[in-house]
């Protein structure tokens, strides 16, 4: 079965498969015949994980093709920061003429350095776009990588505080679960070089947005862009919107002409694998990455 976020339950009765954007628990009592749900989406924290899996049902999340435009994004966002894109954007309307006020908002990004936390395979393509412009990269995550890509300082999660000191701009991919919930607090800001530029595409709950508002107010960061917020959407009297040092953008990083195709090509494959009774690319458990496997 095949469906969309707001398709009806027709024919989930008789369903071995289902590849949809989200899953309701209350499903599992009409879906007897279901055998593997698949979700397109690399993040899976809003999915029934632990009733599936009690349940006997396996559940895969894509992988491998939100990488190409996550990163672009990320690096979108840094290069609105560092070439003063948003200064200019935010004072068009309002000066005559602002070439000045653009000298003390401006960074180069050519030897720089770039922490990414929660460094996988979108962290990995990010890197690549990063050292491109002439950045060393700084790749945190919990454990080791499997094989280690060129040119990447890998350091554990324990030692992050280690590595904001040294950057210019940290990106946040981590996943939502119990370990990473407001993962970047005060203190964590308060670690980081003053002058900053935090951005977040991995998950809202990961971050303390008092703390991180703090720490823009007091100047320990010098921009923040938000692909995800606490609330979805934002009201419009949110104060995220409004900070003069925030940048939003609507869930948007994996935004691709060529992202569907690409999902349901892996889902093909997948589906290639499941007739054939073979094990699943991207499956995904309670203890695996708790709510959220790794991109």
């Amino acid at each position: 079965m095949l469906a969309r976020e707001n398709d009806s339950l027709v024919g989930i009765r008789s369903a071995d498969v289902y590849f949809g954007w989200s899953f309701d628990a209350e499903w599992l009592s009409a879906s007897s015949r279901l055998r593997w749900t698949a979700t397109p989406s690399a993040g899976v924290d809003h999915w029934p994980v632990a009733a599936l899996d009690a349940a006997g049902i396996t559940l895969t999340r894509g992988y491998g093709y939100h990488g190409r435009p996550m990163a672009e994004h990320a690096i979108g966002l840094l290069l609105g920061f560092s070439r003063g894109l948003f200064t200019s954007t935010r004072l068009q309307t309002r000066s005559v003429w602002w070439k000045d006020d653009l000298a003390d908002s401006f960074f180069d990004l050519y030897g720089e350095t770039l922490t990414i936390v929660g460094c996988g395979s979108v962290g990995v393509r990010l890197a690549e776009v990063a050292q491109s412009l002439g950045m060393h990269v700084i790749g945190v995550r919990r454990s080791p990588p499997r094989s280690e890509p060129g040119g990447i300082e890998w350091l554990p999660a324990d030692r992050l505080l280690e590595a904001l000191p040294r950057s210019r701009a940290v990106v946040n991919l981590l996943p939502a679960t119990a370990e990473t919930h407001g993962f970047f607090d005060e203190s964590t800001f308060k670690a980081c070089r003053p002058g900053t530029v935090f951005i977040n595409l991995g998950r809202a709950s990961t971050v303390d947005h008092d703390a991180l508002r703090g720490a823009l107010d007091q100047g320990l960061l010098a921009g923040a862009a938000l692909d995800v917020q606490p609330r979805k959407p934002p009201s419009l009297d949110d104060p995220l919107r409004h900070h003069p040092r925030i940048v939003l953008t609507p869930k948007s990083a994996v935004f691709s002409h060529a992202y569907m195709d690409q999902a349901v090509a892996f889902f093909v494959d997948n589906l290639r694998l499941f007739l054939a009774g073979q094990p699943l690319n991207g499956a995904v458990t309670p203890t695996h990455g708790g709510t959220h496997a790794p991109h």
